[in-house]
């Protein structure tokens, strides 16, 4: 009797832990005015939600300070009150861009909600205590580790505004519906959190506890009740915009330079179809104002996977990201023929008059939602146009037009079910279709997640197959597999993927090699309740073992241990050891056909931190050291570092330098034998990219930001090699003149003013020099010579200027609310 009322107490406080808490909202007659004052009648009587617990930098302690959170609503929107107690002097205040919250030196308070109550997909909307703006869309993909809670790249329209008073701040939020979906019932229930974080203590806290041990986010939400009767609005809205400016390209190695008026103008569209679903579309895009990539030299055989930011492409598509085999990029690529182009040139014959970079899109569209029975839909569709090159013979002057792109259609489908237990089954097919002879790609994608009950354990299975048609056409296939324990102190996973010779998702997604099998496993020991020293501990082994899969060969075995402290002083380091044992083999470095490559065994030890983020001034660094035992004088070592100074609490700026130093780098030479076989060189290579970064903030909504970056890149060889069959190198006479010396440099100048919701004016300016300018190595050796260097050479310039306006259906309605 004793063992089972022992059992039932255990029960019961293990329920009553894990219920979730719940609020309740009233709906108002008149609208609360947005002024961070909370003395509206509308405030009245309306229920609290406090009793914060915190998530970091310790789990489970009551907030330090109190927080007092109301809810109400009414036919347009929701409004969300909230009175953060503190000490007025205590809260830090620092002015930053929109969603830049992580970056700022302010408090935070932000609104989650999960209006399908699915416990994994919702909304985030934050407001700082500069009433700077931050939202999200929340899907499974983010766990909320270090304040990344979900996709800051979408971007909706709401209002908010904060006030200081003796008792702290407050902020007041309208959050409109025509920014959220949810369903037509009559009733309703939401999943919602609240998050408050003081930048004085470094202190999280959530109003439903968030356990950092608990795999998950929205699942760790409570509850929003007394939602009744709502109408979802007729969500239509016109952003026109025009754009003007001037381009001036770096001259040509004759001096010659191309010069244009750049002027465009077009729309963006959002209709929501209906209460889940909404249709986004761009007419005549113009992404001109993006900031510059990150180019490199790059001597490896794969491509080289920028990030995207071009607002089209980053605004809602957590759906298209799923399987991970879109990569949007892909879309108004660089034209297959560019470098031919090129190429053409280089022999003297022509000069290249004219020879597109990027490939301009018609138009694009998404549809996306997810609907009442938790079945996420989206459907993507772009239409690029065809790009001609002209160049001009030498000889008879005369311009001849050569096709480097065909016009493409690049489409997505996806249909994502989220099941319980926070489990889900993804379908997502990918397809290009081009215009004429050039061959079009195809790839499906089944993605199948399963969690246990109690949310500690998950298996995951990834099946793909891809097709290209065409004159050669062919397909493959892929799939991954893993099963682990995914909450708790101890985690562990095991996995396994397999991806066929022919397998290629390349035309709308990133895949660097196929034709791989890998076998993985870790463990992991995670403390997240403070020590004497410590207030959070991580460590992790991993193990990876990886074979060619046709003809199937052995290609390495990799161990990574590392270790993660959280200082009481709140500086952080990470420590890594990575450990190649036994000599390996690289079948796609000498681009022959898996023509394998021995690489010696070798050992990295790094080790990586940062200081207290609250100071004025903030450093980072990241040291590591290689060495391998088969070849002399191979020492490879890198340091990266950074510092971040903040003048005030409206200008900051940050400086970085990321250094790799490789003395026995083995890699293809680009060149081959008479007989066609491939050249492999022992090479020094020597690489420097230094950033310089600042942003002034005028207002919550007015901002300059620019960015400088030189990139330097010193190839020096030391020994050529031929490669036998076992993949051994065969020395091989010297080939001079092999050396390559490479300089990259980009300034990027933006001035945003936000004038109205969702209404702004952008003016840009970009500097840059020619990547295929290069120095001499010899008069030029050192970086400080390759930067003076630049600095002399024919710069490109570009100057921009673009309006948006934000037209809102409601808006221009003026409709009146029905209570």
């Amino acid at each position: 009797m004793r063992f089972f009322l022992l059992l039932w107490i255990l029960l019961s406080g293990y329920f009553l832990a894990a219920q979730n808490k719940q609020t309740i909202t009233t709906r108002v007659g008149h609208a609360p005015k947005l002024d961070g004052v909370l003395d509206d009648e509308a405030w009245k009587g309306v229920a609290e939600a406090g009793d914060f617990i915190t998530n970091q930098p310790s789990f489970g302690k009551a907030a330090s300070q109190r927080t007092s959170v109301k809810v109400v609503y009414d036919h347009y929107a929701i409004y969300i009150a909230a009175q953060l107690y503190d000490d007025p002097t205590a809260v830090r205040r620092q002015l930053t861009a929109r969603d830049q919250h992580n970056r700022a030196d302010a408090d935070h308070f932000a609104i989650f909600i999960d209006t399908y109550k699915d416990r994994q997909n919702g909304f985030q909307f934050l407001v700082t205590s500069r009433n700077v703006q931050s939202d999200a869309r929340l899907s499974a993909n983010f766990s909320g580790d270090w304040g990344n809670y979900g996709d800051v790249s979408w971007d909706a329209v709401w209002d908010s505004r904060v006030a200081m008073n003796k008792e702290g701040w407050s902020v007041e939020m309208k959050i409109p519906y025509s920014a959220i979906r949810f369903s037509k019932d009559s009733l309703q229930s939401w999943g919602i959190q609240f998050l408050r974080f003081s930048r004085a203590h470094n202190e999280t806290s959530f109003w439903n506890p968030v356990n950092p041990a608990v795999n998950g986010f929205v699942n760790q939400f409570g509850d929003l009740e007394g939602l009744k009767d709502l109408a979802p609005p007729l969500r239509l809205s016109f952003s026109p915009y025009i754009s003007g400016g001037y381009r001036s390209n770096p001259p040509d190695p004759s001096g010659n330079r191309q010069q244009e008026w750049l002027k465009s103008g077009g729309m963006d569209l959002k209709w929501g179809v209906n209460e889940s679903f909404t249709l986004d579309a761009t007419l005549v895009p113009d992404f001109g104002q993006v900031i510059s990539d990150n180019k490199v030299n790059n001597l490896t055989p794969f491509d080289i996977q920028f990030q995207e930011n071009r607002p089209f492409f980053t605004e809602g598509t957590e759906l298209f990201n799923k399987a991970d085999i879109f990569y949007s990029r892909r879309v108004g690529r660089t034209p297959a023929g560019y470098s031919g182009v090129d190429a053409l040139a280089d022999n003297g014959k022509y000069s290249v008059v004219k020879n597109p970079s990027v490939t301009p899109l018609y138009n694009a569209i998404k549809f996306s939602g997810r609907n009442k029975h938790n079945l996420g839909i989206g459907v993507f569709n772009a239409v690029t146009r065809p790009v001609n090159a002209i160049i001009r013979n030498q000889s008879s002057g005369r311009d001849s037009l050569i096709r480097t792109e065909e016009m493409a259609n690049y489409n997505i489908v996806v249909l994502d079910k989220a099941l319980q237990n926070r489990s889900y089954i993804s379908f997502t097919n990918t397809n290009v279709l081009r215009n004429g002879s050039a061959a079009d790609a195809n790839v499906t994608a089944l993605d199948l997640g399963l969690y246990t009950k109690d949310n500690r354990h998950a298996l995951f299975l990834k099946p793909r197959y891809s097709r290209i048609t065409g004159p050669d056409g062919y397909d493959g296939w892929a799939n991954y597999a893993s099963f682990g324990k995914v909450s708790g102190q101890w985690q562990w996973n095991l996995g396994s993927s397999v991806e066929s010779d022919r397998y290629n998702t390349n035309d709308m997604g990133f895949l660097l090699a196929p034709n791989e099998i890998t076998t993985e496993g870790s463990i992991s020991y995670n403390v997240f309740t403070p020590t004497i020293r410590f207030l959070q501990q991580r460590y992790k082994l991993y193990a990876e073992q990886t074979n060619l899969y046709k003809p199937y060969g052995f290609q390495s075995v990799q161990i990574k241990a590392s270790a993660f402290w959280w200082f009481k002083n709140f500086w952080d380091m990470t420590a890594e050891l990575v450990l190649n044992p036994v000599k390996y083999y690289d079948y796609f470095e000498l681009r022959s056909n898996y023509k394998k490559l021995m690489r010696p065994s070798w050992f990295y030890v790094g080790l990586s931190g940062s200081t207290d983020s609250r100071k004025r001034l903030y450093g980072y660094w990241n040291i590591g050291f290689a060495e391998s035992k088969d070849v002399y004088n191979d020492m490879y070592y890198r340091l990266n570092n950074g510092i971040r100074y903040r003048f005030s609490q409206r200008f900051s700026a940050e400086l970085s330098n990321n250094l790799q130093s490789d003395n026995g780098q083995v890699g293809y030479a680009f060149e081959r034998e008479a007989n066609g076989e491939p050249i492999a060189a022992l090479r020094k290579v020597y690489d420097v990219a230094t950033v310089l970064s600042g942003i002034y903030n005028f207002t919550p909504r007015m901002n300059m930001t620019f960015r400088g970056r030189h990139y330097w890149s010193k190839v020096t060889n030391r020994k050529f090699f031929t490669v036998d069959g076992d993949g051994n190198w065969i020395d091989r006479p010297f080939l001079n003149g092999r050396d390559q010396n490479v300089n990259i440099f980009n300034v990027d100048v933006f001035y945003v003013w936000d004038f109205r919701l969702g209404s702004r004016i952008v003016a840009g300016w970009k500097n840059w020099v020619d990547p295929q300018s290069t120095n001499d190595i010899k008069t030029h050796p050192g970086y400080t010579q390759n930067l003076n260097q630049v600095f002399n050479m024919g710069h490109g310039n570009e100057f921009t200027i673009r309006f948006i306006y934000f037209l809102d259906y409601q808006d221009l309605r003026k409709k009146q609310p029905l209570l």
